[in-house]
């Protein structure tokens, strides 16, 4: 494994972006809402440390805002990585459980580079008043994923890719060199996986069939913030306090941008790697179809993949049919009708 990889006990990234997944919606709708529960979920915000967090009103963004300047500037950026094949495959449900693993994989070599420049940097007057390890830190959740994917000796089974080896030494060098473009990282990893990530959990759920308990998907349960919107608003509002000049900010955005396309190298090359893997260890090409399971159960749904998919999705969808009790029903009435009909043409 990679020297740099390995500095600490733990850590490499599929997405699984998570902000790398979905546009977050949150800050760019505006929604009139009753003023109780709004303050019901500004009470939940959990502090950095120094005691309960008692959030002021919010005040209508400003374009000079640093999360609306960083929003606005990796708009296309963050388009482009939430349409990547990888991205695309998993949230339909497409996922190789390999795959899957690795791509925890990258996260915890990537978490941990980060977690690990943050702790150092804590102290830094940009840097402070976004650290909050409690909350956010997802190291160990990573380590017992993990543990629970690849068992006791994880450790020795795991390495560092080298797309993964790229993004974790730029986040090394900004730690030493430029504390304050971890901002851009950290806000690019941790806003994703408060809002896209939740989606890819269900999603991944679902389609590897994991325990209901949450064994394999610890690294999306945030179990110190009960209110995902206020923590981001909270999160924000704390980016928007720091003291950057035009020219620092622009140097947040480049980064922000660099981060995305550090993520996006990632899916390439699990998709790469998804090629050498064999088709039966897909999850019987059963994709997750909305709120409402696998595509078995969504004939529409089926058909109208089938349409645009190609023969090799329909040989799918029929083989996933075949193995549920009913389509086996349906498909021996079917082909009982097909061959009376042969033989009466045939007389």
């Amino acid at each position: 494994m990679n020297a740099s990889c390995r500095r600490t006990t733990g850590f490499c990234a599929c997405a699984l972006d998570y902000r790398s997944v979905l546009v977050n919606w949150t800050g760019r709708l505006k929604v009139c809402k009753n003023k109780l529960p709004e303050a019901m979920e500004a009470t939940q915000a959990k502090s950095n440390g120094a005691g309960p967090v008692h959030e002021d009103k919010e005040d209508k963004p400003s374009p000079d805002d640093l999360s609306e300047v960083l929003a606005a500037g990796t708009k296309d950026v963050h388009e482009k990585a939430e349409n990547t094949q990888f991205v695309k495959d998993f949230l339909r449900g497409r996922i190789r459980k390999e795959l899957f693993k690795l791509g925890a994989v990258a996260l915890y070599y990537t978490y941990t580079a980060i977690e690990e420049e943050m702790e150092r940097n804590k102290d830094h007057p940009q840097i402070a008043p976004i650290y909050f390890p409690s909350e956010l830190h997802r190291h160990d959740a990573l380590s017992r994923d993990l543990q629970y994917f690849y068992g006791h000796d994880w450790q020795d089974q795991i390495s560092c890719s080298q797309a993964t080896q790229h993004y974790v030494e730029r986040i090394r060098q900004v730690g030493r060199e430029d504390p304050v473009l971890l901002v851009a990282h950290a806000y690019t990893r941790y806003m994703g996986d408060l809002s896209g990530g939740q989606v890819l959990k269900k999603v991944a759920q679902r389609a590897l069939k994991l325990p209901s308990t949450g064994e394999g998907l610890e690294f999306y349960q945030f179990d110190a913030i009960h209110s995902a919107k206020a923590f981001k608003q909270l999160y924000r509002s704390r980016m928007n306090e720091i003291e950057l000049d035009s020219v620092t900010k622009k140097k947040l955005v480049d980064e922000a941008v660099k981060a995305f396309h550090f993520n996006m190298e990632v899916f390439e090359e699990l998709e790469e790697i998804g090629k050498t893997i064999k088709d039966e260890v897909l999850d019987a090409g059963m994709p997750v179809h909305g709120e409402g399971g696998d595509i078995s159960k969504c004939p529409y749904y089926a058909a109208k993949m089938a349409a645009t998919g190609g023969t090799t999705y329909a040989c799918q969808v029929v083989m996933a049919l075949l193995r549920n009790p009913t389509g086996q029903v349906l498909f021996a009435t079917w082909f009982a009708a097909l061959a009376g009909l042969a033989a009466w043409y045939l007389m």
